[in-house]
């Protein structure tokens, strides 16, 4: 059985997904939790780097981790243009607190460079990742960003990214490239049924209906 482990850095989280001793981390965290991340890594052979979507706080260490572990990184297609900089699709906001969130990304999104990297594994809706060691399905997720991706482990537990947050109360995303299409992927999510649902940022809880 596939198990989930939360790392919380900063106001961030990422996940090694294990079965056994075999390992996939699921984004990679801004660069000044490198060293987190590295050290809750060791106990594992790590197989592969997937990534939610490609907004720095999710990736910025995932060139270095990537040659650290000699692992591919993987990602979706739709999200390759956000490599060379996160300003390359636009962002809108939901509320009054995702107006403040959006003011700061987008500060960040032009003061932070990060370090490029080349996805080898290009990742879609359905996709299995058991050749990588774990039980766990690829599910579609656009709206936050055009390649937004959640990993189900095991029919039990899914891994949303920022599809949904969790910053000040469990919401779907504040911030959007696309509104409709990110509440189309909150309603797929509900549809999954019973689920732990593991945010890009804040405490995991129940699945729930996400839009009314």
């Amino acid at each position: 059985m596939s198990i989930v482990q939360r790392v919380k850095c900063g106001n961030g989280n990422y996940y090694i997904v294990s079965e056994g001793d075999s390992a996939i981390l699921i984004d990679t965290g801004k660069k000044e939790y490198l060293y987190a991340v590295l050290e809750a890594c060791k106990p594992y052979k790590m197989k592969l780097i997937v990534l939610t979507h490609a907004h720095f706080d999710h990736t910025e260490n995932a060139a270095v981790l990537s040659e650290r572990f000699g692992v591919p990184i993987a990602m979706h297609q739709d999200d390759m243009n956000l490599i060379e900089s996160n300003n390359n699709q636009s962002m809108s906001y939901r509320t009054f607190m995702g107006k403040i969130v959006l003011s700061a990304s987008l500060r960040d999104f032009s003061k932070r460079k990060m370090t490029a990297f080349t996805p080898s594994v290009f990742l879609k809706d359905g996709d299995e990742l058991a050749e990588y060691g774990i039980q766990a399905k690829v599910i579609g997720l656009p709206g936050h960003t055009k390649g937004s991706i959640g990993i189900d482990v095991g029919g039990k537990d899914l891994i949303v990214g920022d599809a949904l947050m969790n910053m000040f109360y469990p919401t779907v995303s504040m911030l959007y490239n696309d509104e409709n299409v990110m509440l189309n992927s909150a309603k797929k999510i509900t549809d999954l049924g019973e689920r732990t649902i593991y945010f890009g940022h804040g405490k995991p809880v129940p699945n729930k209906v996400w839009v009314k």
